[in-house]
């Protein structure tokens, strides 16, 4: 389950490893500190003019803090100057608490005549003649908690005006390795952030307070990222072309995957339904549901192309551990598992999944019952004899793992790269965003999919999706990310057709083959 790094792959970064990224381009490369803000500040010109057109006699506030954000920000102040911009410069501090490189930057600025205006009130700030623009350069990465005193204010009174908010590198309020916002917060039209994403930017709520999120090059190799060993990427569409596959011209059904799936229980048929259907939507060629058997008939009527398998069951119309030799026999047939969605959690049902952990050597996706059958016996995830795709959502981890949603939420890549590791799975926890970690320390961010996604059914979806992506060769991490990011355009796609209210996980599932096509036409 091991990745291979991709150039196709967004880097996403702690502060501590942005901070150590800056100082081994220093210190070891020879990329003076002094080149990295000037490229830094030249990139926010560069959007300002993209958002405003000519910033000439344009007004322009710029806030600056006292460390390396604000550096970036006195550059910015003196390009824009250049422009014939009316540019006001604010320092939340004193002067002479200015050092380093920010401090030969803002000695630069004032040696041009440019005078800064430090402020110890938000009385001392002022632009009665109206902004068309307004710069937060005051903390980037340095947040640690909530915002008090003159900050607090300061930011108050930036999000009480109209004008437009670039923020450089997060905004002002927003944690830099959760995204957490612990009270007052930049409202930011534009976000433009230095050499990698943060974390923050792409977690809620840290997401919300980012607008556009621009990512600068400030001339950083990218032979420094892998010195580094950095482990967490954004998912994006190159990737995702990279490793789907393709078909051939002389392919037939065989070929193209056979998934097999354990499914559904009395009033959860729906979820064997949208799984199974998601298997041949995301180009599988065959697809089996074992379901109990006194629900075969209602399957036989929902479903067309999908072949279903009555099995024995319990009492209470879910699987019974009696059905393990009929599954059995069909163990070398598939090319992967899936198990969960709808199964419910009878003590035979839950029996079976554990056999299957013990005796299926294939690619195996775990998800909603088959995860909590689990809860109390998960050290069997760790001696699985096969690959174990895991689609919680937070609650469902947070049972397996005997953590609160709440701690899961307020670090979720964190979490999900320890939960990986100690489980030994591939952990898909889904989520705004879904992040999937390997058993390696991989972690990745997924880009695509919206509010309207919800709903009811839709990790059935999902869960279907990964396993066909699997049965059709594809590696079991890849198949999780390709997964991943197609039920997310799938959604996308839905929501641009019905909008976001009303939108139904049977209008992802339709929608698949749409998110698909966009990558044959690429191929």
């Amino acid at each position: 389950m091991s990745f291979k790094y991709s150039n196709n792959l967004k880097p996403v970064v702690a502060a501590k490893e942005m901070a150590e990224i800056d100082r081994f381009t220093i210190e070891k490369v020879g990329i003076p500190g002094m080149v990295l803000m000037e490229n830094a500040g030249r990139e926010v010109v560069a959007v300002i003019r993209e958002m405003l057109g000519t910033v000439e006699g344009k007004n322009i506030y710029i806030f600056c803090g006292k460390g390396n954000n604000g550096g970036d920000g006195y550059v910015v102040a003196r390009y824009l100057l250049d422009m014939g911009a009316n540019v006001k410069t604010y320092l939340v501090g004193k002067i002479d608490e200015v050092k380093g490189d920010a401090g030969s930057n803002l000695r630069i600025l004032r040696g041009l005549g440019h005078s800064m205006l430090p402020i110890s009130s938000v009385e001392h700030v002022n632009w009665n003649n109206g902004a068309h623009l307004l710069v937060d350069a005051l903390l980037g990465t340095g947040v640690r908690g909530v915002l008090t005193g003159l900050m607090k204010e300061l930011v108050e009174k930036i999000n009480e005006d109209r004008a437009p908010i670039i923020s450089v590198d997060l905004p002002t309020g927003v944690e830099a390795d959760t995204g957490a916002v612990g009270g007052t917060c930049i409202q930011a039209k534009t976000t433009v952030t230095m050499g990698y994403l943060k974390n923050g930017l792409l977690l809620t709520p840290g997401r919300k307070h980012a607008g556009d999120v621009i990512v600068a090059d400030i001339g950083i190799p990218r032979a420094v990222l892998k010195e580094k060993n950095i482990k967490c990427f954004q998912l994006t569409a190159d990737y995702v072309n990279m490793v789907l596959p393709k078909r051939e011209a002389d392919t037939f059904k065989n070929r193209c995957g056979q998934v097999f799936l354990l499914a559904g229980s009395i009033g959860l048929t729906g979820a064997a339904v949208l799984s199974s259907e998601a298997v041949l939507r995301i180009g599988a060629g065959m697809a089996l549901l074992g379901i109990p058997k006194s629900l075969n008939a209602t399957m036989e009527e929902k479903l067309t192309e999908v072949m279903t398998l009555p099995l024995p069951e319990t009492d209470q119309q879910s699987l019974s551990f009696d059905a393990k030799k009929i599954i059995s026999g069909r163990f070398q047939w598939a090319n992967s598992l899936a198990v969960g969605p709808g199964l419910s959690t009878h003590s035979q049902s839950a029996k079976l999944v554990k056999w299957i952990l013990e005796n299926f050597g294939k690619p195996v996706v775990l998800d909603a019952d088959a995860i909590n059958c689990l809860k109390d016996d998960k050290e069997l995830l760790k001696t699985a004899k096969s690959d174990l795709i895991l689609t919680p959502h937070p609650g469902e981890l947070s049972k397996l793992v005997g953590m609160s949603t709440k701690e899961i939420l307020a670090n979720p890549i964190e979490i999900a790269r320890e939960q990986a590791n100690k489980l030994n799975v591939i952990l898909v926890l889904k989520g705004a965003p879904t992040i999937i970690a390997s058993p390696d320390g991989y972690v990745f961010i997924n880009s695509t999919g919206n509010p309207g996604m919800a709903t009811a059914g839709m990790g059935d979806v999902l869960t279907g999706a990964i396993a066909g992506l699997i049965a059709q060769g594809m590696s079991p991490l890849d198949g999780a990310l390709a997964g991943v990011y197609l039920h997310g355009v799938a959604g996308d796609i839905s929501k641009s057709e019905l909008g976001e209210a009303g939108l139904l996980a049977g209008d992802v599932l339709r929608n698949l083959p749409l998110a698909v096509k966009t990558f044959e036409d690429n191929k």
